[in-house]
């Protein structure tokens, strides 16, 4: 599934088309994605692109007649093509734009999301993003927000920090990556991380999410950015799917295990 560093990517690599441009026709496709594509979307037809931001896992482009929220799902991805190129399998949802350019979703297994906002309203305060956490980057998360919150969780501390309403965008591969580079285990309950630790997580959350951006996110098996390339960030990880090859930081063997339907890969000696 696409993490926040991916959403992030894909988010500046279709902005340079969508900005300040017009969007001439909408396209949706026949087939249902999380929930069905409304025809209210065909209300953008003629609108202004004024801007693009990123909540949690979500892009929300914001135009003179009303907003959208996108949402990749699990194998969705954005792309940016000619308006002539012919559609392909899967794509479900486009933009046509002034410019030439469509911005198109193509989403396999369609989990992906695009809802729309009316005119007026605040996307923000929509059902999908209002009970969000905070931003990894932002002044509200951090040491003293993240213990005072985990302190009152009896779960374990790796799904604690994957919930979205704790904070958004730590999936599962950076958590299991964050929580190493913390020296902390997945394990412990979340209720049992001091302060200590909690700055400490705050600290590689926040670096970590950083270098995969810069990296153009992680590429496990579908992620791609909206020019087609896949990130990079897969050869800075430590610990996700490398179970038994030798931990970067004491040797010692990488473990794995499964906690909530999600695979989990830690070092059993150097994480506590």
């Amino acid at each position: 599934m696409p993490e926040l560093p991916e959403v992030e990517v894909t988010m500046r690599g279709v902005s340079p088309a969508l900005k300040d441009s017009v969007i001439k026709s909408v396209f949706k496709g026949e087939k249902r994605l999380r929930i069905p594509l409304s025809d209210d979307l065909y209300q953008l037809q003629g609108a202004k692109v004024l801007s693009l931001q990123r909540r949690g896992k979500y892009i929300i482009v914001t135009t003179t007649k009303g907003s959208i929220i996108v949402h990749l799902g699990m194998s969705g991805h954005l792309k940016v093509v000619d308006h002539e190129a012919p559609f392909i399998l899967h794509d479900h949802f486009a933009l046509a734009l002034d410019n030439g350019k469509d911005v198109r979703l193509n989403d396999p297994r369609r989990f992906g999301l695009v809802a729309y906002v009316k005119e007026g309203n605040d996307p923000l305060a929509s059902e999908v993003l209002k009970n969000l956490g905070p931003e990894p980057f932002s002044d509200a998360f951090n040491a003293d927000y993240l213990y005072n919150t985990l302190k009152k969780r009896h779960i374990a501390v790796k799904q604690a920090i994957m919930d979205s309403k704790v904070v958004v965008g730590v999936g599962n591969i950076y958590a299991s990556e964050s929580l190493f580079l913390a020296e902390i285990s997945p394990l412990r309950s979340a209720s049992t991380i001091t302060r200590e630790e909690c700055e400490k997580l705050v600290e590689v959350i926040r670096k970590l999410l950083q270098e995969s951006i810069k990296k153009g996110g992680t590429t496990i098996r579908d992620f791609s950015g909206a020019d087609g390339k896949p990130g990079y960030f897969v050869q800075n990880l430590n610990v996700y799917g490398h179970e038994g090859e030798k931990c970067p930081r004491c040797g010692h063997p990488i473990l794995g295990t499964v906690q909530g339907q999600r695979h989990t890969y830690f070092c059993g000696h150097c994480q506590h």
